[in-house]
């Protein structure tokens, strides 16, 4: 590679950094700067003054606290529920051959496939006749159901790259079936298994569609129903928009953070045999 091309691939990747960054610093600086300020113009790229007050606000003015466990419970469960239920489906998807096996998993790529408002209608009115509307369990059952045809997909993909006689040899030491599944194969499907259990809690604490429709109660809304609060029929409340959007990402990137090694190890694996 050139010293030109090397230039280039530098200029070239700051300006994707920057491209990609800025959105998330606009929030951040909009976050702290006055009410005032907000609509100032021309653009203060640097407010002249920081303050917390939109932080303050959005707990005052509304239950944000309760918002954030909302979420916190409703996508925590639904993910562990999703990877439990995945890893199983994926073990006998990978490891066995029965009659129906290419039916399951093409109707698992279909699911992919369809718009999930298309089924809006059929869910609202099941909800409603088993009476689970305004209800956390409503949205971990739909999220768990929503998740569970791409997850399985995903992890199939794990399982495949580990070689079978591993559990034949803990079987032939002594070992059953779901002993040498826990004790041989889960350990190696670690990184496939954290990426997954990511994967979905981040579809989960981002969703909005299904919690606006599912849930009236004000007790029970989640952080993306709360966020989309700020929207007012006539105005939007930046501030605390800006405020709230920066909240709810701290989860995400805590998560990223600490695991990072198993999603970048993990969805590389995955993407090469599935």
């Amino acid at each position: 590679m050139t010293g030109l091309q090397k230039t280039l691939k530098v200029v070239f990747l700051g300006l994707y950094l920057l491209v990609m960054v800025f959105p998330l610093y606009w929030i951040v600086i909009t976050s702290l700067k006055p009410q005032k300020d907000i609509f100032s113009f021309p653009l203060r790229y640097w407010p002249q003054k920081f303050t917390m007050d939109n932080y303050v606000n959005i707990f005052k003015i509304s239950k944000f606290h309760i918002y954030i466990g909302n979420s916190l419970i409703v996508a925590i469960i639904a993910a562990l529920i999703v990877l439990v239920i995945s890893v199983l489906s994926a073990y006998v998807l990978a490891r066995f051959k029965f009659r129906g096996h290419s039916q399951i998993m093409l109707a698992f790529f279909l699911t992919q496939m369809l718009p999930g408002f298309i089924a809006l209608a059929p869910l609202y009115l099941m909800m409603s006749k088993m009476d689970l509307l305004n209800t956390r369990f409503s949205l971990v059952l739909m999220y768990t159901v929503g998740l569970i045809p791409f997850s399985t997909i995903m992890l199939r993909g794990f399982f495949q790259r580990i070689p079978s006689s591993l559990e034949e040899a803990a079987m032939i030491d002594g070992c059953s079936r779901w002993s040498a599944l826990l004790r041989v194969i889960i350990p190696v499907m670690l990184p496939g298994i954290a990426s997954t259990f990511i994967f979905a809690f981040v579809q989960n604490w981002n969703e909005l569609f299904l919690a606006v429709m599912f849930i009236d109660n004000d007790a029970l809304k989640t952080l993306p129903v709360a966020m989309n609060s700020f929207i007012l029929k006539f105005d939007v409340d930046w501030g605390a928009m800006s405020a709230g959007a920066v909240l709810s990402i701290i989860p995400t990137i805590v998560i990223f953070a600490f695991a990072q090694r198993f999603i970048v190890e993990g969805l590389t694996q995955g993407a090469e045999k599935g």
